[in-house]
């Protein structure tokens, strides 16, 4: 059954068709009506109450559907503490500009502050996050190695200051267990900050004379571009403190709960479980809860998740959730027919790229189709030029 979903046009998304959210619309829909002016940032698939998707054929919401036909889900889901709601959000983001400066909690932790602070934390569930990259994807992520904070502090005086010339002091100095908690007194102090402008204009305009090689080594274009976005902002200068990394379209990264990151720029197909619970720090005009993202913080690096291969045209990126994976399918030109490999749940299919034939019907690049667990489905391939590019999330169970 196809979908029809929600599209979400937060500032931080990329304008009119340069956006692969606006362009997925645009092909799928007939009467999306695309404004070059709007930022496109997100499109949501799923039951989520703030951007419900709705069966194409007859307007019914999916969770209406799945609650009158709970058998959908499949067996292994009714062990699960799910209800009837999909435990997943399914997502494509367009960034055009930094996300904030963030974590989600844990899930004892969401109990607590939503039970203590109902209003700013909507639900009692953790947000643990799948992003795999379509397009070159950028990402402040955990922390650097502390070999790598100690250079950025040699080197930078203006780093320093902002995070205490004391503390700076303290963990160039510190090899013993003290450390990280030097290194978070560090971050405690730059981010309480409400501006760190004079050090980040005297930095920028101190590197502008030096060589190429030497910005670079200090993330010049992205310390400048995070200011010019957010002048002056305490969010910018974590660059010297956040792993900063960047995802090749197929590469995925896991950010589970309590794990410091931020968004930069480039477009991905994002996994999560469902919730709106964030605590910020940074890069953000939103309310800011540095009392408990100090308090639930981890000081511990991420790596990319690499991904489990099916078959010879499926790979399934597993985080260790119980609310979801995600399989990345792509058909050579050339191969008429494909099965999808049969979920034991159900599942949310989006066509990136390509064009097909599924159960009697087209879908095409930009099509979302809602799959029962244990469906059998027969795809028969229309494009003959370049691969079809498909993602399927599903419970991971």
């Amino acid at each position: 059954m196809e979908l029809k979903c929600a599209v979400q046009t937060y500032d931080w998304g990329k304008p009119g068709i340069n956006s692969i959210v606006a362009d997925l619309m645009k092909t799928a829909n007939a009467d999306f009506v695309l404004d070059e002016k709007k930022p496109y940032a997100e499109l949501w698939m799923g039951t989520h109450k703030n951007g419900p998707s709705y069966l194409k054929d007859t307007g019914v919401s999916l969770q209406k559907y799945i609650q009158e036909n709970t058998n959908v889900l499949g067996s292994n889901i009714e062990t699960q503490d799910f209800g009837t709601d999909l435990p997943f959000l399914f997502k494509v983001l367009s960034i055009n500009k930094a996300l904030s400066i963030q974590i989600h909690p844990d899930k004892e932790k969401a109990k607590v502050l939503h039970k203590l602070f109902p209003d700013i934390y909507k639900d009692p569930n953790h947000k643990p996050e799948l992003a795999i990259a379509l397009t070159p994807f950028k990402a402040l992520c955990g922390f650097r190695p502390l070999n790598d904070i100690k250079k950025y502090l040699e080197e930078i005086p203006e780093l320093c200051d902002a995070v205490g010339e004391n503390n700076a002091h303290l963990l160039l100095k510190t090899n013993d267990s003290l450390i990280t908690d030097v290194l978070r007194k560090c971050f405690l102090v730059l981010i309480s900050r409400d501006s760190v402008m004079p050090q980040i204009t005297q930095l920028l305009e101190r590197l502008k004379g030096k060589d190429e090689a030497y910005k670079k080594s200090l993330n010049f274009d992205l310390l400048q571009r995070l200011h010019t976005d957010f002048p002056g902002d305490v969010g910018c200068f974590t660059v010297y403190l956040l792993n900063y990394i960047t995802l090749q379209p197929g590469e995925a990264i896991y950010i589970p709960p309590n794990v410091v990151h931020a968004y930069l720029s480039g477009d991905c197909v994002e996994c999560m479980a469902c919730s709106d619970n964030v605590m910020r720090a940074g890069l953000t005009p939103k309310q800011k809860d540095i009392p408990n993202l100090m308090e639930n913080m981890s000081l511990c690096s991420i790596q990319k998740l690499p991904p489990c291969r099916e078959d010879v045209y499926t790979e399934v990126f597993r985080p260790p959730v119980s609310e979801f994976a995600v399989a990345k399918i792509t058909i050579p030109p050339g191969q008429p027919f494909y099965k999808l490999i049969p979920r034991s749940s159900v599942s949310i299919l989006i066509i990136v790229d390509g064009k097909a034939n599924i159960s009697s019907k087209t879908y095409c690049r930009g099509s979302v189709l809602f799959i029962p667990a244990n469906e059998e489905i027969k795809i028969e391939v229309l494009c003959f030029c370049h691969p079809m590019l498909m993602f399927q999330a599903f419970i991971n169970v």
